[in-house]
């Protein structure tokens, strides 16, 4: 193995592709962030925590403009964080995954790992836009959503190794799965808060941060592929 390839393919992959997920949250997610924020300033207005004046809005919009592209460097890190993951799992498996095509191969590792690290706990806990939940229990939903994360995560890393040793019946494995994970839904608990906002937005918000976390972990998969192929750091360095 190349090291200095190796890091280089997937620092990069990650780090182009956390640049497209910020900008893809820009032009997907931000619209509901905007709207669901001005609900909160209307809260606010209404209570008298704020007042509705040209210096309020003035601020306001200076915020949400460093919000807005501190995204894309927040993209920018989620991408080299979770794409250094993603190239260690690809380098470590790819001589098992089907396919003679590196970019299928990582594809095709990228759904096992958007499946067991993003959807399934996704279903669990979704995505919310700020004005759902209250400020005092931002702690308890963090852990809820953690543990969960890392049952899936952990359980699809434990049936990987339980497959790989099965002559037979390598079904079961993924049957295995299932069951961790239906047990896990069942006996974790929901989120504690109520949603008082309309449903449109809710599901809006979601069905967004859904689709930019599916285009990140496609343009990771595709992008660490084609590096791969072009650097192969796997190749070992004969030493003279």
């Amino acid at each position: 193995m190349k090291s200095l390839h190796f890091l280089t393919v997937v620092l990069i992959a990650g780090l182009l592709a956390g640049l497209i997920h910020g900008f893809a949250n820009i032009v997907l997610v931000e619209p509901f962030l905007d709207t669901a924020i001005g609900i909160e300033n209307q809260r606010m207005f209404t209570s008298g925590e704020a007042k509705d004046t040209p210096e309020f809005w003035k601020t306001y919009s200076d915020y949400r403009l460093w919000q807005k592209q501190g995204s894309i460097i927040g993209g920018a890190m989620l991408g080299v964080a979770t794409g250094s993951l993603f190239g260690l799992v690809f380098a470590y498996s790819r001589h098992v995954l089907p396919s003679q095509s590196e970019i299928k191969k990582a594809l095709l590792l990228a759904a096992i790992m958007w499946t067991s690290i993003f959807f399934i706990p996704f279903l669990k806990y979704p995505a919310n836009p700020p004005t759902v939940g209250d400020p005092s229990t931002i702690a308890l939903r963090t852990t809820l959503y953690v543990v969960f994360l890392a049952l899936s995560g952990f359980g699809a890393l434990g049936f990987s190794i339980l497959y790989k040793k099965m002559q037979r019946k390598r079904s079961l494995a993924f049957l295995g799965y299932a069951v961790f994970v239906g047990i896990a839904f069942i006996v974790m608990p929901p989120y504690p808060d109520k949603i008082t906002i309309s449903m449109d937005l809710v599901n809006g918000f979601r069905m967004a941060s859904l689709i930019t976390m599916t285009i990140y972990w496609i343009a990771n998969a595709i992008i660490l592929g084609l590096l791969w192929k072009k650097f192969q750091p796997n190749s070992v360095t004969t030493r003279i």
